[in-house]
């Protein structure tokens, strides 16, 4: 159940941003404090299933061959074999353009070497290397489950931005997806709340109201 006081203040978001005609994105922008973001164990870096999902489409696409890949044709945005794989590491800008225009990859983990031989320089640096599918795992379960992933990244910047939801949700899921980011952000600092300066939240276009 949402935070009450976290929920009014999306709502207060939500009734005073402008009326646009796009679907506008709900963000949170993180500031943390009296933490060493030069060294990367101090370093945010989490993947977090949003309980009411992120409100838009995810762009998902998975590295895999035979039965996998006829899986992840089922829910994959794109799916591709070891011939396109290669292909991709033969062309950066083709391999650039891919990585900026999906949220999430997942690989077989059998392929996962020649990924970062083919497109660990265009990926790594992007945060964007692919989530290793086990044997055991289903493509279908971990394709459907990041959907509703956002990714929590701060690098070396104490300010941080995610997104939370579509204006087009209610200010209670909106909330509820707030909550629980924050509650995985203070279990994963060093300090807890203590190394939380401020959160705020906006749509895209609309007023910023300060959650933390």
């Amino acid at each position: 159940m949402a935070n009450q006081e976290i929920e009014d203040i999306v709502s207060r978001a939500l009734d005073e941003a402008p009326p646009r005609n796009f679907s506008e994105t709900v963000d949170i922008a993180i500031n943390l404090r009296d933490l060493d973001l030069n060294d990367p164990n101090n370093r945010v870096d989490e993947g977090i299933v949003l309980p009411s999902g992120t409100g838009q489409d995810t762009r998902i696409v998975v590295f895999a061959e035979g039965e996998t890949a006829l899986r992840a044709e089922e829910v994959a945005d794109e799916v591709l074999d070891s011939d396109a794989l290669s292909d991709l590491g033969d062309d950066n800008n083709a391999a650039k353009d891919l990585a900026s225009e999906t949220d999430f990859f997942v690989a077989e983990a059998g392929m996962m070497q020649d990924i970062g031989r083919y497109l660990g320089t265009v990926l790594g640096p992007r945060g964007k290397m692919p989530t290793p599918l086990q044997p055991d795992d289903d493509v279908v379960e971990v394709v459907n489950r990041m959907k509703n992933t956002v990714q929590l990244r701060s690098g070396e910047r104490r300010t941080f931005h995610t997104r939370v939801g579509s204006a087009e949700m209610s200010a209670e899921d909106i909330a509820d997806n707030i909550d629980v980011i924050i509650r995985r952000l203070e279990a994963n600092l060093e300090k807890g709340p203590l190394n939380i300066d401020s959160i705020y939240v906006k749509t895209t276009m609309g007023p910023t109201m300060e959650v933390v």
